[in-house]
This record gives C-alpha cells, structure tokens and sequence, in this order.
C-alpha cells in the first residue's frame, strides 16, 4: 500500500485588541474568502518562526507595529479543514494596542477596521474560533 503524504502549509495569525474592546480586522483582497473579514495574518516564511512571521504580517497587512515581545500565543489551530485550499496549521497570537492605534491596510488587505468585541462580522476561515479563544 503506498500513502501519499499530506502537505501541510504553516502560518501565523493576530488578535489584535485595544483596552476598550475593540478587535482589528482586515478586508481579504483575493480568494479564499476574498471580501470577507478576517485577522491579519499568513503563511510563515523559509526560516522564520511563527511568531516572527505573526509580527511581520501585522505589520504588513495593517501597518501596526509590534515586536515579537508583545505577542502573546493563544495556541494552534489545526483542523484538517479549516482552510478550502488544503491542510493549514496556524499559530495564534494576540496583543493589546492603545485605542488610538492608527491602521493602513497593504499587501493583501483591502481595508482595515476596528471592530467590536460584541458586533463582529461573518468572519473567514475558522477566525471567530480563533478569536474566541483569545477574548474568553
């Protein structure tokens, strides 16, 4: 019998928050889930660690900057079918920025916005799992 091995794609995703209960969420600029609201983040490089790779596509997506001292791991997130393209492991992290925290969105981030804890969206993926497990 011959197995066919799995690829499995490895990335890093961000709650970002504010004190007063806010959560930062970017529009998708392409597919999967294009158009819809998601947190930043994305596949992690050759080389780099999750939480380098979190850091980097906080920065990238919404321009806020956090150094990977900031990040907080809120845990993995591996269900076989979380992603439509195909086997994704992500590594959540999350950090609390000031309320007054200035936002651009860039790379594959249409728009940016900040949301409420307690009115959010249709999230993409499996990010209101995600975001439950950082917020409860």
């Amino acid at each position: 019998m011959t197995e066919i091995a799995e690829i499995i794609r490895y990335t890093a995703d961000i709650i970002v928050t504010t004190p007063d209960g806010l959560v930062l969420l970017i529009k998708r600029g392409w597919a999967p889930h294009e158009g819809a609201w998601a947190l930043p983040g994305g596949h992690v490089d050759p080389g780099e660690t999750s939480l380098a790779a979190a850091a980097r596509e906080l920065e990238e997506e919404t321009g806020v900057q956090a150094t990977a001292g900031h990040l907080r791991q809120v845990g993995v997130f591996d269900r076989p079918d979380r992603d439509p393209r195909g086997r994704y492991v992500t590594v959540a992290y999350a950090v609390t920025v000031p309320a007054d925290t200035p936002t651009q969105p860039g790379d594959d981030a249409t728009a940016t916005c900040w949301w409420p804890l307690d009115d959010l969206p249709p999230l993409a993926f499996d990010h209101a799992d995600i975001l439950a497990a950082a917020t409860t």
